[in-house]
Order: C-alpha cells, then sequence, then structure tokens
C-alpha cells in the first residue's frame, strides 16, 4: 500500500503533482485525441473487431485473426490486454515455454474494487458544509471513512469474501468542473468503492449488485442526506461486470496486482519486464506492464521504446 501510494502521485496534472486532472467530455476525449493524432498520421483504426487470436510460426509473432475469421498479417503485434488474456487465451499452449505460462497463470488478479456512476438531480448537500449549488468542496476528491480503524475492518469483510458493511467510499464530482457531461442543474457522481470482492461466499453478485449499491448510498447520505433522493439514475460495475465490460481479468483495473511481487522487474512476470515477451515481435504495452496501472500512457511509451530499438538493431 504504501508504493501504490507513491504510485498515484508519481506524476503532474495541471502542472501539479499529486492530484487528480479531469478531461473535458469524460475520460473518453482522452482516447478521442490520441486517436486523431493517430489518423493525423496515416493510422487505420478499427472498432469492434475483437481479437480471436495471435497467429505465432516458429517462434514469432505473424499477425492476428479477428474474430469474423479476417487475417491481419504484422511482423509487430503490440497487446494493450492483460498478460493472461493475450497469453493463455489469445495463443495456443504450445506456442510459449511451459515455466513462462505457469508464471503467467500465477499472476494475481484479485480485485477489491467496484464502480458506481450516479445520476444526481442536485448535488450533495452536507451537513459539515451547509449549502446549496456548488461549492468548492465538490470540485475534489471525498472520502467517506470515519477513521483507520473503519478500514481495517471493511477489509476484513473483504477477507471473507463479504462485500464492506461499511464501504470506503471515494467520490468524485466532475459536472462540478465540466457541465457538458450533464443537463443543467443536473450533475454526475462516481463512487470508487473498496471492497468488494470478484467471488462472494455463499452469493453472487446477480443477487448482491442493487443492495450493495443502495448501501453505498445510503453511507453517502449519512453525510449528505440529500443523495438518496436526488438520484435519477444509477449505473452499477461490480468487479464481474467490470471483467465483461472491459476485459480485465478479475475485474482487476490495474490488470494485476500492484504489490511489490507484481512491480518492476517482475512485472507481469520476472525476466520479462521490459515489455518483450517469449514470441518475437509480440510485446505488451498496457497497465501489465512496467510501471503498471494509471491513465499516464508510460506504459505504452516504453513498449514503442522497445519496439524501436528492435527495428533498429
Amino acid at each position: 500500500t504504501a508504493y501504490v501510494l507513491l504510485h498515484h502521485v508519481m506524476g503532474t496534472a495541471g502542472g501539479q503533482r499529486g492530484i487528480w486532472g479531469y478531461v473535458r467530455g469524460g475520460m473518453g476525449q482522452l482516447s478521442e485525441a490520441i486517436a486523431a493524432s493517430a489518423r493525423g498520421v496515416g493510422v487505420e483504426i478499427r472498432l469492434d473487431s475483437p481479437v480471436e487470436r495471435i497467429i505465432e510460426v516458429g517462434g514469432r509473432v505473424t499477425g492476428v485473426q479477428l474474430a469474423d475469421g479476417q487475417l491481419l498479417e504484422s511482423r509487430i503485434v503490440a497487446s494493450s490486454v492483460d498478460a493472461r488474456t493475450t497469453f493463455l487465451r489469445l495463443l495456443p499452449e504450445a506456442a510459449l515455454p511451459s515455466e513462462f505460462r505457469q508464471a503467467v497463470a500465477g499472476i494475481d488478479y484479485r480485485s477489491g474494487s467496484m464502480k458506481i456512476n450516479v445520476a444526481l438531480g442536485e448535488p450533495p448537500q452536507f451537513t459539515s458544509r451547509p449549502g446549496s449549488g456548488l461549492q468548492p468542496w465538490h470540485r475534489g476528491t471525498i472520502h467517506v471513512v470515519e477513521n483507520m480503524e473503519a478500514i481495517e475492518l471493511a477489509f476484513e469483510d473483504a477477507r471473507r469474501g463479504e462485500v464492506s458493511r461499511r464501504p470506503i467510499l471515494e467520490v468524485t464530482m466532475p459536472t462540478s468542473l465540466d457541465d457538458s457531461l450533464a443537463p443543467p442543474g443536473k450533475h454526475i457522481l462516481n463512487l470508487f468503492v473498496q471492497y468488494a470482492p470478484y467471488q462472494l461466499r455463499g452469493t453472487s453478485w446477480d443477487a448482491q449488485r442493487e443492495s450493495v449499491a443502495e448501501r453505498c448510498l445510503q453511507l453517502l447520505g449519512e453525510y449528505a442526506p440529500n443523495v438518496p433522493g436526488a438520484v435519477e439514475q444509477m449505473q452499477v460495475l461490480a468487479p464481474p461486470d467490470l471483467e465483461e465490460r472491459f476485459g480485465i481479468t478479475g475485474g482487476n483495473i490495474m490488470q494485476g496486482g500492484m504489490g511489490l511481487d507484481q512491480l518492476f522487474a517482475m512485472r507481469p512476470v520476472p525476466g520479462w519486464a521490459d515489455h518483450r515477451t517469449p514470441l518475437a515481435g509480440l510485446y505488451l504495452c498496457g497497465a501489465a506492464s512496467h510501471p503498471g496501472g494509471g491513465v499516464m500512457g508510460t506504459c505504452g511509451r516504453n513498449a514503442a521504446d522497445a519496439i524501436l530499438r528492435s527495428r533498429s538493431v
């Protein structure tokens, strides 16, 4: 946990270190900006074109096959999906050394977080900061947790395979800075919730998803009583939902745990932290590679450097 704290403040936003940055129009606009830049230099981008398999011949990649059967030939394939998907799902078993596959199979993808996106008819009104309308504190990150003991108790619930009875809420309201995301007077509230295990003991997320979301809203309502009654729409993304929607194993938003045993020289597995893989021409360029998760572009930059160096040899 000490390292993850440092990981979160290693970069800058708006010229300041350790703060979050909003992208006007939503985070998707960051992808759109990158795509526009790429198209400007001749890159072809295909959407809704899932990859069925990575094609390997004689120890090197020769391209990919799409789900519709189409073959795309290339001497270089850069994968931004997680290591388990790349190596254990998209490649045949015989394509990789057995010890490498075993190491990939041992990557810890356990996740303890879920996401709740809420459309509100009015901004939260906190009892500790009376006042209506937008206020300065709406523009920051709001943490709802009583003390360190409450964090420990929430974690112990997850260790037993249960969602925290009193979860830790990390709340942001992007519409406090960006009015393009909602109609006038309306707001978007994002809740990052811990701890929510991928597998629940004695029950399922289908049975618990909505009740957990209501629990989170009621907890926030203890501090901002108007919130539960102001909810107009809600999207609940439990760990299995994150896995299915975004293709991230275990719903782990970092494409693998961020403990010291899975960082630096051991990410994704020991001996392969330089974005290369046992297959010539295949590279990892996403959060599964060094230095890990976060919207910073460093993994892709590192992979691009590795690819360019290999081509110059």
